[in-house]
């Protein structure tokens, strides 16, 4: 006669569902390291360089450091920052897509949970490809967040893969918060500042990324405007700008969807 917990046990492995497939990390362009796992990122359709007007330093920096990545060549790991909506996350997304249409073998990893970073890295170090780890919008108000990072960049016991390299984007140029009172009150103010900076200085590649002036950011919605085949008013763009009380390339951006829509367009 069947044991009763052998019915159970068969029983429950029936209703169980088999774990998914492991992801192909040779088959996508980009992946989103999300839970644990990678899965293939929907829809990656980064702007052309071309498009993105103004930073075309960075561009090219960034360009050159991908492109060596990609070849197991030695490459950096990459901080961009500056002014919201400037470009910087636009940059990496299209600079991987330039690697790619030339035959770089290059793929994205969009990295939101930071803790499991040492994971991810043992996931793809014995994959035959380069990997771009993309951190967006990364800022730190507690300590120990950037020194585990710190730690996770320097290395440890275990090196990091040299197929992976970090690219991040933040708004502030050290990362973590420089509060003046931490700095009054710390026995050498000096310890306090570096402790700060000590993050930052872990990327060999530091792009900035600043506030336009009127003229370029005319510059980029013209050419929005033309890639889509729209009219527009550099009086009205101005207007649209000044009520936002931001130029950059995200209110570029949104001025031309709102020329879209009003002319019946989808983009």
């Amino acid at each position: 006669m069947t044991d009763p917990m052998d019915r159970i046990a068969a029983a429950l492995e029936r209703l169980s569902p088999p774990p998914p497939p492991a992801t192909d990390l040779l088959a996508h362009t980009a992946y989103v390291w999300r839970g644990g796992g990678l899965v293939p990122a929907r829809a990656f359709a980064p702007l052309p360089l071309d498009r993105l007007i103004g930073i075309d330093r960075q561009k090219a920096a960034l360009v050159a450091n991908l492109d060596r990545l990609a070849k197991r060549h030695a490459a950096q790991d990459v901080l961009l920052w500056g002014a919201r909506g400037t470009g910087k996350s636009a940059v990496v997304k299209s600079a991987v897509a330039a690697i790619q249409a030339t035959g770089g073998n290059l793929a994205l990893i969009e990295v939101s949970d930071l803790a499991r970073l040492p994971d991810l890295f043992a996931a793809v170090t014995s994959i035959d490809r380069a990997f771009a780890l993309f951190i967006d919008d990364l800022g730190f108000e507690v300590p120990a967040e950037a020194r585990a990072l710190r730690s996770v960049l320097e290395g440890g016991a275990e090196p990091r893969p040299a197929n992976a390299r970090l690219l991040v984007t933040a708004n502030r140029r050290h990362l973590a918060p420089r509060d003046i009172a931490e700095q009054e009150s710390a026995i050498n103010p000096r310890d306090s500042a570096d402790d700060h900076m000590a993050l930052a200085d872990r990327f060999g590649l530091s792009l900035g990324f600043h506030a336009l002036d009127q003229e370029g950011y005319l510059a980029i919605v013209a050419s929005y405007a033309a890639a889509h085949g729209l009219a527009y008013e550099p009086e009205e763009a101005i207007g649209w700008s000044t009520r936002r009380g931001s130029r950059s390339g995200r209110v570029a951006w949104q001025y031309v969807t709102d020329l879209a829509g009003r002319a019946g367009r989808a983009l």
